[in-house]
C-alpha cells in the first residue's frame, strides 16, 4: 500500500462534501500538473490518502482511499489529463495543521513542507504514521488512539 495527500480548497471541495459522496467516491478531477498527474497514475485501489484543506484551514482533516485507478479526467477532452476516484474513510479526530507538521522534526522532509504548491503528493510510510499519531489515529488501523 502507498500513501498520498490530496489538497483541496474547502470552499471549492471540502471534506464534508467528500464524505457526502459516500462509498462510490468522486473523481479527483481538474489537476493540470504533470507531476501530480503522474502520481495519480501510480495509485492503486486501496491506497490511503490524507485530505488536506489548503488556503483556508491549512490542515489534514480526513483520511481518504483510492477507489478507482487512473483514467481520463471527465472534465476535459485532452487525453493528457488523468485522475483517480477517492472516497472518504474517516475524519481526523484532531486536524493536523501545517504549522504542527512544520514544527515536527520527523516531518521536515515531507512533501507538504518541501513541495507545498503540489496538489497531489506522495507520503512516506513513517510520515503517514506520524501525522496519523498527531491527529489521534493509529496509522495502521485508522482507529482512534
Amino acid at each position: 500500500m502507498a500513501y498520498w495527500l490530496f489538497k483541496s480548497e474547502p470552499f471549492k471541495w471540502g471534506w464534508d462534501q467528500q464524505k457526502k459522496a459516500g462509498k462510490k467516491g468522486t473523481e479527483w478531477d481538474g489537476v493540470r500538473n504533470y507531476q501530480a498527474r503522474n502520481f495519480m497514475r501510480d495509485m492503486k485501489v486501496g491506497d490511503k490518502a490524507f485530505f488536506y484543506h489548503s488556503n483556508k484551514g491549512l490542515e489534514v482533516v480526513g483520511i481518504a482511499e483510492i477507489c478507482a485507478e487512473s483514467s481520463q479526467d471527465s472534465t476535459t477532452d485532452d487525453e493528457r489529463w488523468d485522475c483517480v476516484d477517492i472516497r472518504a474513510v474517516c475524519d481526523m479526530p484532531k486536524p493536523v495543521t501545517l504549522k504542527a507538521v512544520k514544527a515536527n522534526e520527523k516531518l521536515e522532509d515531507m512533501a507538504l513542507v518541501t513541495s507545498f504548491r503540489l496538489s497531489v503528493q506522495p507520503v512516506k510510510e513513517d510520515e503517514w504514521m506520524e501525522v496519523c499519531r498527531m491527529g489521534g489515529l493509529n496509522g495502521k488501523t485508522l482507529k482512534p488512539l
